[in-house]
């Protein structure tokens, strides 16, 4: 017979799953959706992967540690891509803090709902850091290759919706 309060997980609730794995995925998707499209010749949007964790982790729990992977996730596209330093972080992290001010509204939404919070939380990341792109070159971004990109990493929410329901499976407080 065992303790406690008579719950117990599927999956265990642990780092590497919830951060680190994600984190992971991320980097490693930025990186081959980089290289795949440059060796074929023709450009599509890049798609903002880190923009996924970013809405999942602030939704389900606060914790100190997003913030410093979404900072790194950031640093990291911002390295990779040849773009301003911080660029990405500052977006990312302006996403987090976004949807962590909101999270108690969004408590029991459908996932139609939560899709368009998803979607204002990536519009909001990507006005960021078009903002901070035109103050660095003094220029205003290709708003066409700025809305497909939009578009293209809106509709990643289902990545993220997975995120959210693999933390709620291992957190028995969401039983």
């Amino acid at each position: 017979m065992t303790g406690g309060s008579g719950f117990h997980s599927q999956r265990p609730l642990d780092a590497w799953g919830w951060l680190l794995f994600p984190t992971v995925l991320c980097l490693v998707a930025t990186v081959v959706q980089d290289i795949a499209f440059r060796l074929f010749t023709f450009s599509l949007p890049e798609i903002v992967w880190p923009l996924v964790p970013a809405f999942a982790w602030a939704v389900v729990r606060p914790s100190i540690l997003p913030p410093v992977m979404l900072f790194g996730m950031g640093v990291f596209v911002d390295l990779w891509t040849g773009g301003p330093l911080g660029l990405w972080s500052v977006a990312l992290l302006a996403a987090y803090g976004s949807v962590f001010l909101t999270r108690s509204i969004m408590a029991g939404q459908s996932p139609v709902v939560m899709w368009i919070w998803y979607a204002s939380a990536c519009l909001f990341a990507f006005v960021v850091a078009d903002f901070l792109t035109m103050l660095d070159a003094l220029n205003t971004p290709n708003y066409l290759a700025v809305f497909w990109q939009f578009v293209i990493t809106a509709a990643l929410y289902p990545l993220a919706h997975r995120l959210i329901a693999r933390y709620e499976d291992a957190d028995v407080r969401f039983r």
